[in-house]
This record gives C-alpha cells, structure tokens and sequence, in this order.
C-alpha cells in the first residue's frame, strides 16, 4: 500500500495498522513489521498479534487462531472497502455489542446516559491518518475531521499560533483502560467521570473529537484558556467545524475542559 493513504482498519476486538507507524519491541518484531502492508493489534492491550506479509499473516503470538476477533479481524483485512479503494469517504460503525460488558467490570448503572445526557458513540470501522500529536505518536481521526484537523492546524501557523494534538481517537477498551489505572491508584468510579466519561460515552471514540495543546503547555490543564493558542481557536475554530465539548457548567457534569475540540460537519465552513 506504498504511496497510498494511510488508514487504520478497525474492528471490534483488533486494530489493523498499516505499515511502518508501530514501533517494533523486540528483534523478532523488528524484522517481522519491517516486512508487514498491516500490524494485527489487540486493541485491550497493545499486543502485537501477526503481520500481514505478501505471502500471508504471520502469527506473532501462539495459538492465533484463538484470539478473540481474529476472525473479523482477518475478514476486515481481506474485504473492507477502504482497503480496496484508500480514500473512499464513507465511514461504517462498529457494533455496540460489547459495552455493557465494560460498563458492569466499572459498576457504572444504567442510567448513566440519563443523569449525563451523554449519547452512546460507536467507533468507526476505519480511520485516517492525521499525522502525529505532541508525543510522536500516530494520531487517527474520522477521515473528514482529520482534514478539518490539517487545515485548522495549518491556518493556525499562518498567524504564528502553534497548536499540537494531544490526542485523538480512543476505542472502547483504552477509555476501559483509563478508568482501570486510575481505579488502581486509589480513585474512585464517581471521581473518574467527573473527569473521564465512562467506556462507550466518549466523544473521542467517534474519531471526531481531539485534545489540543500548545508548546510549552502542560496537557489537558484548565491553563490551556490562557493562552495564545486557545484564543485563536475560540475566534476561529468555528469556521472549519470544531467547537468546545465541554464548557464551564456543562449539563453533562464533565469538568471545563478548555482543550477538548469536537469537529461537527454541519457547522464547517471550510
């Protein structure tokens, strides 16, 4: 897939990474992804599975074939459209099946969505690359939000304000994760949503959503309002489709975060 858009093919269970954005962790890795068109990717702990190699999928791990998901996610690697034909706009959800499962391990009880008025949000079946956040890492979003992302960051340059991703896309399972290594330092489950919505209810799974930082700024800190670069996206954000999540007071009881930038196509303008 040289030369052609990047994508992360998504399924419900396993990530599938294209070539050459995952750092290998041993030798054996090093040699097999230098050779992979995709990475195999638990998505519930970031344990590298297979590689797909023009002459097939060689397993990293034993027993492949009894790792939940390989199926789809072997069927997704041969069949999904945007890996046939890179580029193509439209974006399918994955099914939900799964979320209550994640929300009974955290005790969170079914009237969460009531007392928040937050929605369900289902992770896309596949999202683009949208280059790299502050940490080097590989930063994925909905196809169109990552070229909202582009030019805003762009025209944010030509008036010498530098804005960096934090964060972008999150599945089910890392948002899962987040709430099991705060639970583990003593915290808990209420003060976590007052901070972190529960598995299932972040806007970040959408892939429409990002966190913003700048240089020489801590990340996700109430801070961020006082800077340069948060009033340049307070006048301009709007105008390429991205608007604050959560604001001072916010019905949904998520606590001002100044960072936090959704992209909605029905309000760009660009």
């Amino acid at each position: 897939m040289r030369g052609q858009p990047d994508i992360l093919i998504n399924t419900p269970e396993i990530e599938l990474w294209p070539h050459g954005l995952l750092r290998a962790r041993s030798n054996h890795d090093a040699r097999a992804l230098s050779r992979a068109r995709h990475v195999l990717r638990r998505k519930r702990d970031g344990r590298y599975l297979a590689v797909d190699l023009r002459e097939g999928v060689l397993p990293l791990v034993h027993r492949l074939m009894h790792e939940p998901g390989i199926d789809a996610a072997l069927d997704a690697l041969e069949l999904h459209p945007a890996r046939r034909r890179p580029g193509i706009e439209r974006v399918g959800e994955l099914p939900l099946d799964r979320l209550q499962e994640r929300l009974d391990q955290l005790g969170i009880d079914g009237d969460y969505a009531e007392r928040t008025g937050l929605a369900l949000v289902a992770e896309p079946d596949w999202l683009a690359f949208a280059g790299f956040d502050r940490y080097r890492r590989p930063l994925w979003l909905h196809v169109n939000a990552a070229r909202a992302w582009k030019h805003l960051q762009a025209a944010a340059l030509r008036d010498s304000v530098v804005l960096e991703a934090i964060s972008g896309y999150r599945s089910h399972d890392y948002q899962l994760g987040i709430f099991e290594r705060k639970l583990a330092r003593g915290l808990g489950v209420d003060e976590i949503l007052a901070v972190n919505a529960a598995p299932g209810y972040s806007e970040h799974h959408s892939g429409l959503a990002l966190d913003i930082g700048t240089p020489g700024e801590l990340p996700a800190e109430e801070t961020f309002e006082q800077t340069p670069a948060f009033d340049w996206l307070t006048a301009n954000a709007g105008g390429y489709g991205f608007a604050m999540s959560y604001p001072r007071d916010n019905p949904h009881g998520i606590v001002y975060e100044p960072w936090h930038w959704r992209w909605n196509p029905a309000d760009a303008a660009h």
